[in-house]
């Protein structure tokens, strides 16, 4: 009794742990206990692949939200949250790592601090994104859905499991739309949040920054409102050039820009029973967002010659005298120097100017020779390495091709013989009478021709006297018939004649 308790205590306990880790077996549907953040808890459909990886992600001794992580390009395909709200672009931002996505072995349940995973996670950055990736780049690290772990409002939490490259003017202005139409739209439209599904997305382009991190071509935010009689689905995206603002799109137009053409939500989160009176409301919201988006856009296109403008009237401009102060003579002084203070300033900045675009030229052209130069090398060396590999796999391939012949060869010749050995079976099998037969059938043949015309002779010669013998018969009976009856004839005149009856 007491082992079979122990037996089920220890299964309890195996269950327990598989239940709290945070990465999903191939074996195992949905997302476990994160199934929650999906709509009616079904995850999107036709997203997943076999090379992702299913997160259900954990932070305090809770779940915060799914995730379905690429590998292979080392960004989300995918997250969802429930009704979560974006963090403050005040807060310093404090990356956590996966364990277990570098480490399938790892007893680690929860992301950490990517200091401490340095010295407790085996293979650390071999199937996720780092900080470091980032660093010398035009990227930064961007949540896909800024939404913080913790509550320090100083310093948040933020997975990279959840975060792209972005670059600073992008992430900013994202982070602010997705604030925008959280605070002023979505979850004011449904029943304060309590209701609302989000899913929030990237499509991987064709560029990574160092090679590792894929830069996506877009990110998207799919909204799914479920309260009864009143839901509502929209959704967003929002490309990475810098120019373009958030576009709002209906949830069946976003499934089919994004791959494998998936359904997002299960039914299209109750499409037959959605408030279009909501939908408008938050329409005319994302009609002011973006207008605030490009109203934006010229101010930051505006400040820059703004900035230079000032920046060349300062350095033209002498420094103005001291209110009441100075003699007469230094006055003077200063009335003379002017111009020429003016002239040094002027020269000093054009030398500064040209000398700093003649680096940034020759830094330019370096990099361009430099990386024409690695580009030509790099071609080069995988031109030779496959022409080894041609010439290689050919003569590889000679002595194969050699044995196949020979096998060819000796295949013909063993037919041959074969066939010539049932040839001189089927002759010996034949019976010494049959051949002594058919040599002695021309000897036979030529003997009996003499014999067989002599008996053709006889039978026509036969045959010829048994028709003359048959024709001479035949007259003769007609004359001895014609000959009776004349005679008795002759008699009966001859018997009248006398009287005698």
């Amino acid at each position: 009794m007491g082992c079979a308790r122990w037996l089920a205590l220890g299964g309890l306990l195996a269950l327990l742990g598989l239940l709290q880790a945070r990465l999903l077996l191939p074996q195992q549907a949905g997302f476990g206990e994160c199934d929650r953040f999906f709509y009616a808890g079904t995850p999107p459909a036709g997203l997943a692949t076999e090379a992702h990886v299913r997160i259900c992600q954990r932070f305090a001794g809770s779940e915060r939200f799914a995730t379905l992580y690429s590998p292979g390009h080392r960004i989300p395909v995918f997250s969802a949250f429930r009704a979560a709200r974006p963090a403050s672009r005040s807060a310093e931002q404090r990356g956590l790592l996966e364990p277990q996505i570098d480490d399938p072995d790892s007893n680690l349940e929860e992301v950490i601090e990517e200091a401490d995973a340095v010295s407790s996670v085996n293979n650390l950055g071999s199937k996720q994104a780092l900080s470091a990736d980032y660093l010398d780049s035009d990227y930064e690290v961007g949540q896909l859905y800024p939404f913080p772990l913790n509550s320090d409002l100083q310093m948040s939490a933020f997975p990279l499991t959840n975060s792209v490259p972005m670059t600073r003017s992008f992430r900013e202005r994202w982070h602010v739309n997705l604030n925008s139409l959280m605070d002023r739209a979505l979850i004011p439209q449904c029943g304060d949040g309590k209701d609302l599904y989000l899913l929030t997305g990237a499509v991987p382009s064709d560029h990574k920054v160092k090679g590792k991190v894929t830069v996506p071509e877009f990110v998207w935010l799919a909204a799914c409102c479920a309260v009864p009689g009143g839901g509502w689905a929209m959704g967003f995206i929002k490309h990475t050039q810098d120019n373009d603002v958030i576009e709002d799109v209906m949830v069946r137009d976003l499934e089919k820009l994004l791959p494998h053409k998936p359904q997002l939500f299960q039914d299209n989160c109750g499409e037959t029973e959605q408030d279009t009176e909501k939908m408008k409301k938050i329409l005319e919201v994302v009609n002011q967002v973006q207008d605030e988006e490009r109203s934006l856009q010229s101010q930051e296109n505006m400040s820059p010659l703004a900035s230079t403008r000032s920046q060349r009237s300062a350095l033209l401009s002498p420094e103005a005298p001291p209110e009441g102060g100075g003699s007469f003579l230094g006055k003077v002084l200063g009335f003379l120097a002017t111009p020429f203070i003016k002239l040094f300033q002027l020269i000093y900045y054009l030398i500064t100017a040209v000398l700093r675009n003649v680096a940034h030229l020759l830094w330019f052209v370096a990099k361009q020779v430099i990386n024409g130069v690695a580009s030509s090398l790099y071609g080069l060396g995988e031109a030779v390495v496959s022409y080894l590999v041609a010439i290689g796999h050919e003569l590889v391939s000679i002595p194969w091709k050699v044995l196949k012949v020979v096998a060819k060869v000796i295949r013909a010749f063993l037919r041959i013989l074969c066939c010539v050995l049932k040839a001189v079976c089927r002759a010996l099998s034949i019976p010494l009478r049959v051949l002594v037969d058919v040599a002695t059938f021309p000897v036979y043949t030529v003997g009996a021709i003499p014999i067989v015309c002599k008996d053709i002779a006889l039978g026509l010669g036969g045959a010829l006297s048994l028709l003359f013998d048959t024709a001479f018969g035949t007259m003769g009976g007609l004359f001895q018939i014609v000959f009776s009856v004349f005679k008795r004839i002759g008699c009966r005149v001859t018997l009248d004649s006398s009287g005698e009856l």
